[in-house]
């Protein structure tokens, strides 16, 4: 604790609070920009391999699957094996699978790629949270967090941007070689920066062990969930295997719960649920998530596979959703260290309500001059809620379990985007499997204007009201989320880790 409590008071003092975020900010940024830009190449992906919308989201569910999956497990080893080289390890492992998808013959060798590309991102996307708020004192929490939402926009942004000219000029695969480049030198300066005192790695406990159990039923139950949802197999949703993976998902995460508090080391320590602030804020991140991050995930489809547009168009199209959440992330952090998080959340949310709704009514008449405001006003609501989000949530959690709960709100926001894009994707091909009209992304707009193009509208319509009906859910966990009146309590000398005290209560 003490190590830690040095490393906020130094980075207030010093610049090394902003050395360590510009390493870390790089690693994220190429990792969220890995996820727009596969967003992005899905239709000249599926072009090339000549798969359905249904076989190639897999390139992006996949990925998605394995960060929700391995994400809590393996937060917890950081914290066994120091932070710095946990991040190292986890950019090494990106760029090798970066290098694979570039060279990959089939759909499914990208497929596994991408697999290896999210155990890595998951490793650094577990660690970067608690790095920040490690070397950030907590008056200036707010502010180290939203820079970390703009970092996140910047590499929305850039993604978009980048992958445009690169998709027209050289094909999918040079973006993967792309992806490798900034890895490798944030690599270089993690070693050269990062100091595992000051970044807030802590020494485990004598006796300490790895809770493999939780590690297995976390992993179990959210990739059962997931593949629940997303039904890949186009499985009747009343059949046997639909029903029986919601049972089954249910009792693997009943039986996380009773497990996790009764070890005494878990991969998180459940307890801070009892704490209202803490549960409201995660439901909030949640619902928040599954509402609004599939809007950067079918609008690439629908300007590229439906509107007919090229790569670049897309690309600078799509810029104006990710400029505006920087924009607002920037802002919104800042400001609620000095206002609080509430206002920000609502006025977030809400202007998600307004553009999901605007989005649901889009059809192949829409102009761009219409389309941009829109995803930019919907950028501005995203980046707007997430910091002060987080800020809410980390305002009653010690700075010992930064880690488990970094790993924990990262797991939350891949959960409920992997979510969102899952039941779109279903809701979507469904229409246009029951029409009996489901082709080829690449010939979808061809027949725009024919039973293909109205099936796709109609999918699209609903799905997108599906999506502002989550939005409104966490509009009214927000309601419930108050400040903390204090934090969590600390551990008590010599008292177990899943027996920390934390109030029941922060109204």
């Amino acid at each position: 604790m003490a190590i830690q409590a040095g490393a906020g008071t130094e980075s207030a003092t010093d610049n090394y609070k902003w050395k360590a975020f510009w390493t870390v900010a790089l690693a994220l940024f190429v990792m969220v920009m890995d996820f727009s830009i596969t967003f992005l190449a899905l239709s000249t992906i599926a072009d090339e391999f000549e798969v359905t919308l249904r076989a190639v989201t897999w390139v992006a569910i996949a990925s998605s699957l394995t960060v929700s999956a391995v994400m809590l497990p393996l937060g917890r080893v950081a914290d066994l094996t120091g932070r710095k080289r946990f991040h190292i390890t986890g950019m090494v492992l990106f760029v090798i699978g970066s290098l694979i998808a570039a060279a990959s013959p089939s759909l499914g060798v990208l497929i596994g790629a991408r697999v290896v590309m999210a155990v890595g991102g998951a490793m650094g996307q577990a660690v970067v949270m608690a790095i920040i708020t490690a070397v950030f004192p907590t008056s200036e929490r707010g502010k180290g967090l939203g820079m970390l939402t703009t970092a996140v926009a910047i590499g929305a942004t850039a993604g978009p941007i980048v992958a445009g000219p690169m998709l027209h000029f050289f094909g999918w695969r040079s973006l993967f070689i792309f992806l490798a480049v900034p890895t490798t030198i944030a690599i270089f300066f993690a070693i050269r920066v990062l100091d595992d005192e000051r970044i807030g790695s802590t020494k485990p406990k004598a006796g300490s062990r790895y809770d493999w159990p939780g590690a297995f039923l976390s992993a179990s139950a959210l990739s059962l969930l997931i593949v629940t949802v997303s039904n890949p197999f186009g499985f009747d949703w009343g059949s046997f295997q639909i029903i029986g993976g919601g049972v089954l998902t249910v009792v693997l995460f009943a039986t996380l719960v009773w497990w996790e508090l009764r070890f005494s080391s878990p991969i998180m320590n459940l307890r801070f649920f009892q704490n209202s602030t803490f549960a409201f804020s995660t439901l909030t991140r949640l619902l928040g998530f599954i509402g609004s991050s599939a809007t950067f995930f079918l609008m690439p489809i629908f300007i590229q596979s439906f509107l007919g547009l090229s790569q670049l168009s897309a690309g600078l199209i799509m810029f104006v959703g990710a400029l505006g959440m920087g924009i607002s992330g920037f802002l919104s952090g800042r400001l609620s260290d000095r206002y609080g998080f509430r206002v920000f959340t609502f006025i977030g949310i809400g202007t998600l309500f307004i553009t999901g709704t605007g989005l649901a009514f889009f059809t192949i008449d829409t102009p761009i001059w219409v389309i941009m405001p829109v995803l930019f006003i919907n950028g501005l609501g995203m980046g707007t809620w997430m910091a002060p989000n987080m800020n809410a949530t980390l305002s009653v959690v010690q700075r010992q379990d930064y880690g488990s709960v970094s790993a924990f709100l990262n797991l939350v926001r891949n959960v409920g985007s992997v979510t969102g894009q899952a039941v779109t994707t279903a809701i979507i091909a469904g229409v246009m499997a029951a029409r009996g009209v489901e082709v080829e992304l690449s010939k979808l707009a061809d027949s725009a204007d024919g039973p293909a193009g109205e099936a796709f509208i109609d999918g699209w319509r609903i799905a997108f009201f599906v999506l502002v009906g989550f939005v409104v859910a966490a509009f009214a966990a927000a309601l419930f989320t108050r400040p903390a009146t204090a934090p969590a309590i600390p551990e008590k000398r010599g008292e177990s880790r899943s027996e920390t005290a934390v109030p029941a209560s922060a109204d």
